[in-house]
C-alpha cells in the first residue's frame, strides 16, 4: 500500500486504478468513526470498474500511525480518553490535511469525495480549505457544532461505553444502533464477517477517542453558505447514531446540494442499501445533481 507522511505520521491508504491509463476520474472514501476500510467494500465494488478509487486509512485505523504519544496510549482507559479529548485529540483541519497530502501523493488533482459519519465532516472541511475536491458525497454525516442534531444519549452510551465481554462481544453490542434490527438478524453470518474486518482494520482505542475528538468539537456550520461544491446529501431516515435532521440542515445551507432521505435507512446504510448508494453516486456523478429530483425520499431496499 502506497504512504504518505505528514508531521512525521505515516498515512496508508488503496489507489486502484480503472483504466491502466489514468483517464479515469477518482473518488475517495472517507470512512466513518474508528472504520477500517472495510466499511466501503460494497461502493468500491459497484464503482471500481469506472473509477479511480482512493480509499485512505484515517490516521490511527488500519496501516496509518496514530500519531499520538506512546504514554498516553498505554494510559488506562479511564485515564487516557479524558487526557485524548482534552488535549490529544484530532482535529477536523488536521485530517484535511491528512487527506491533502495523500492526494498529492497519488497524483490527484481534482477527487469526487465520499464520506460517511466523520468522513463527511473532513470531506466538507477539506472542500472548504482545499482545491482538489470535485463533488461531495455525505452519508449519514452532519455540518457539526452546537445547532446540529447530537446524537441521542442511548446512542452514545452504547457506542462509547466501558467495554462489555470479550472484545467480540464488545464490537457487537457498539455496532448495534448503526445497523437495523431487521438487518442485523436477517444476515447473522455477514454480522459476523463484519467483526472479523473490524478487529482487522479499525481504529485502537486510544486512536478511536482521538478521532471521536474531531467529531465531537468540530464543526463547519457557519462556513457552509462558501460551500459551492456540488454536493449529494444521502441520510436513512432511521439513523440512530446521526438523526436524519443533520441531512436537511445539510441541504439547507450548502447552496449545491441534493437530498437523498433512504426511508427506513440505518446509519450503516451504504452497507445495508449498498446498491441504492452507489446508484445515486453514479448518477450524480455521470449525470450531474440536476438530473436527480429536487428532493426525494426514496423507500429503502429490504435487508437480505
Amino acid at each position: 500500500m502506497p504512504r504518505a507522511m505528514r508531521d512525521g505520521v505515516s498515512l496508508s491508504y488503496d489507489h486502484e486504478r480503472a483504466d491502466s491509463d489514468g483517464s479515469s476520474e477518482t473518488i475517495v472514501f472517507l470512512q466513518g468513526l474508528g472504520f477500517g476500510r472495510w466499511m466501503w467494500r460494497w461502493q468500491r465494488q459497484e464503482l471500481g470498474d469506472e473509477y479511480d478509487i482512493i480509499a485512505p486509512d484515517t490516521r490511527g485505523t488500519g496501516r496509518s500511525d496514530a500519531g499520538l504519544p506512546p504514554l498516553v496510549s498505554r494510559l488506562p482507559r479511564r485515564v487516557r480518553n479524558p487526557l485524548i479529548s482534552r488535549v490529544a485529540g484530532y482535529s477536523l483541519a488536521g485530517l484535511a490535511a491528512d487527506l491533502d497530502v495523500i492526494l498529492q501523493d497519488a497524483g490527484v488533482r481534482h477527487a469526487h469525495l465520499v464520506g460517511a459519519d466523520l468522513g463527511g465532516l473532513i470531506a466538507q472541511e477539506y472542500a472548504l480549505e482545499y482545491t482538489r475536491a470535485a463533488s461531495l458525497t455525505l452519508i449519514g454525516s452532519t455540518h457539526g457544532g452546537p445547532d446540529a442534531a447530537p446524537m441521542p444519549e442511548e446512542t452514545r452510551e452504547q457506542l462509547f461505553g466501558a467495554p462489555s465481554g470479550s472484545d467480540r462481544e464488545t464490537l457487537r453490542n457498539r455496532m448495534r444502533p448503526a445497523f437495523s434490527e431487521r438487518f442485523t438478524n436477517r444476515n447473522p453470518h455477514l454480522m459476523d464477517r463484519i467483526i472479523e474486518w473490524r478487529r482487522e482494520q479499525d481504529a485502537t482505542g486510544a486512536a478511536r477517542t482521538a478521532q471521536a475528538a474531531a467529531l465531537m468539537s468540530g464543526s463547519v456550520s457557519d462556513r457552509l453558505p462558501q460551500l459551492t461544491t456540488p454536493t449529494l446529501v444521502i441520510h436513512g431516515t432511521d439513523d440512530r447514531v446521526s438523526p436524519a435532521t443533520n441531512a436537511r440542515l445539510l441541504a439547507e445551507r450548502i447552496p449545491n446540494t441534493h437530498l437523498e432521505l433512504l426511508e427506513g435507512g440505518a446509519h450503516c446504510v451504504f452497507i445495508e442499501n449498498d446498491e441504492q448508494v452507489a446508484t445515486l453516486i453514479r448518477t450524480a456523478l455521470e449525470d450531474g445533481l440536476e438530473s436527480l429530483e429536487s428532493e426525494s425520499v426514496v423507500q429503502a431496499a429490504d435487508a437480505n
